[in-house]
């Protein structure tokens, strides 16, 4: 099985707990707090693990929140890398309001990471032995972080021969587009939309912007996730819509993270894009239908896989 890494700039430990209803200046009693390890590439890196593939999760650590960090993933059994900061890594906590069903997501910026971290990030990466087929940067970029690093990290990744795939926002997601060389893209519609510098509202208006930034050789493949619509691919000679199967929407934490990990693991197992993306959608529907911040299970998945399909696609 090839290897999978991930690089989680800015990692979290998620906490989560519901209470009855959100009101301000009121103390409001929680429910027991759930702790999960978080941020972008981390969550990719144990849907991966979660599916059957090989992965392993490089990121900065600092403070009592990044040994936390550290003790939960050696407790999911997955294989990660920490590299030790001066900063803190921070913590990230969601409530769920029960009698509204509504959602609160509370995210902290993180801590700034120097020069010499950042390349103690990058040579964690190139010590990977054997070199991974895939290196997913996925994630915010913490304070200290330019966005020339993914000039460096894209370097890096042709160098040992990987193939990099992003899931980014706001200005470094653009700037990854602009200087192009990147495999797999998966922006969500308001991440497109921020590429395409204005709202893209119509199924048209999401097909051309692809088609678009295919041609404009921003990426080889792009996912627009969707969420309850499903998503839809773009290659240079493919562009398919895949609806997404009808379930409890509990929590969205982690759904994008989860349809990342698992398009990147079908791919790596020599999938065609489509069925990786129905793989990737299957997942990310499994993912919402667990609380808090916790991710799919392997056995959902499956199951939403198997009546995803009998359901027809449409071409662009």
């Amino acid at each position: 099985m090839p290897l999978i890494a991930t690089l989680t700039l800015n990692p979290a430990m998620d906490l989560s707990v519901s209470t009855a209803r959100v009101t301000s200046t009121e103390k409001l009693r929680c429910s027991l707090p759930r702790h999960d390890p978080g941020g972008g590439g981390i969550n990719v890196a144990r849907v991966v693990k979660t599916l059957g593939g090989k992965a392993v999760a490089i990121y900065p650590a600092g403070g009592p929140f990044g040994d936390l960090l550290q003790r939960s993933l050696d407790e999911t059994g997955l294989v990660h890398r920490p590299v030790s900061i001066a900063g803190d890594t921070r913590e990230s906590f969601t409530v769920d309001e029960l009698e509204s069903g509504l959602q609160y997501r509370f995210v902290l910026p993180g801590p700034t990471l120097s020069a010499q971290e950042l390349q103690r990030c990058l040579d964690g990466l190139a010590a990977l032995r054997p070199a991974p087929l895939f290196v997913v940067l996925s994630g915010s970029f913490p304070p200290g972080v330019g966005l020339d690093f993914y000039d460096e990290l894209l370097a890096l990744t042709r160098r040992i021969g990987s193939r990099l795939v992003v899931d980014l926002s706001g200005e470094p997601l653009r700037y990854a587009a602009r200087q192009g060389g990147t495999y797999l893209m998966k922006p969500s519609l308001d991440e497109l939309s921020t590429l395409m510098g204005g709202a893209v509202t119509s199924e048209t208006e999401q097909e051309q912007a692809l088609r678009n930034l295919i041609a404009q050789g921003c990426a080889e493949m792009i996912v627009l996730s969707l969420g309850a619509e499903g998503a839809l691919f773009a290659s240079a000679d493919a562009l398919e819509r895949l609806p997404s199967p009808d379930v409890p929407v509990i929590s969205a934490v982690g759904a994008g993270d989860s349809m990342l990990g698992a398009i990147v693991l079908a791919l790596a197992e020599g999938r065609t894009l489509q069925d990786a993306v129905r793989r990737g959608i299957a997942a990310g529907a499994a993912t919402v239908m667990r609380p808090g911040t916790e991710l799919c299970h392997r056995e959902d998945v499956q199951r939403l896989l198997q009546t995803s399909e009998s359901a027809p696609s449409r071409a662009g």
